[in-house]
């Protein structure tokens, strides 16, 4: 029984990163024109780099890597947010409201249109060839989002622990179902489920579903 477990794990990670293999080398040949609009946009519009300067997210098992993401905020947001009195009120709001800003005055006139249709999450296509992530999978959380929120709800502990065992996505179940509105407590406990569930099945419906809510915006911060 166990053995035949196995198996089937085996297959689902097989055809899983065979079908994202296949699929981010299609969408990248699709994309390239909005990406690279995109990027001329990025770099006329606002100074800095095109890709976003972001601290590294955990992937699967806890591993960290470089995601990759068209700049949608001014150079250093980040960093600046952390360390600079400027902005201590408005940390606190965002570790407060499960890492998200509705109304946040770091993202450039650019950057707003991108995030919410997700264009911003395109070159992660990249990351899915390197093996970083998924097509569809949890969310790419923060190492210290990830700490924090455990403080928070530390009855989430083993939720995390599930959630780990996939590769962060693209998109997602909680993508799909929410977006931002979700705060984490509810948020993780979606990344657990998917990641228990290991279905090519739901990885299709939540693909089928992606496209509305990119054209909607429905969700985005």
């Amino acid at each position: 029984m166990v053995s035949l477990s196995k198996k089937d794990d085996s297959f689902y990670y097989l055809a899983k990163r065979l079908i994202d293999i296949f699929f981010a080398i299609f969408l990248l040949i699709i994309f390239s024109p909005i990406m690279l609009v995109t990027a001329v946009l990025i770099k006329i519009t606002s100074p800095g780099p095109i890709l976003a300067d972001i601290p590294k997210r955990v992937g699967r098992r806890g591993k960290l890597f470089r995601i990759y993401k068209f700049r949608s905020m001014f150079v250093n947001a980040h960093q600046l947010m952390k360390t600079d009195p400027k902005y201590k009120k408005l940390y606190e709001v965002y570790k407060n409201s499960g890492y998200k800003l509705h109304d946040d005055p770091r993202v450039t006139r650019i950057g707003k249109f991108i995030r919410k249709h997700s264009i911003d999450e395109m070159p992660q296509l990249f990351n899915v060839l390197k093996g970083d992530m998924s097509l569809v999978g949890p969310r790419a959380y923060y190492p210290d989002e990830l700490e924090e929120q455990q403080k928070k709800y530390p009855h989430t502990k083993d939720l995390v622990k599930q959630m780990l065992e996939a590769k962060p996505g693209i998109t997602g179940y909680w993508q799909v179902n929410g977006r931002s509105e979700v705060d984490f407590e509810k948020r993780i406990q979606m990344d657990a489920y998917y990641a228990q569930k290991k279905s090519l099945w739901l990885d299709f419906l939540i693909i089928l579903k992606t496209p509305f809510v990119m054209i909607s915006g429905k969700g985005a911060v």
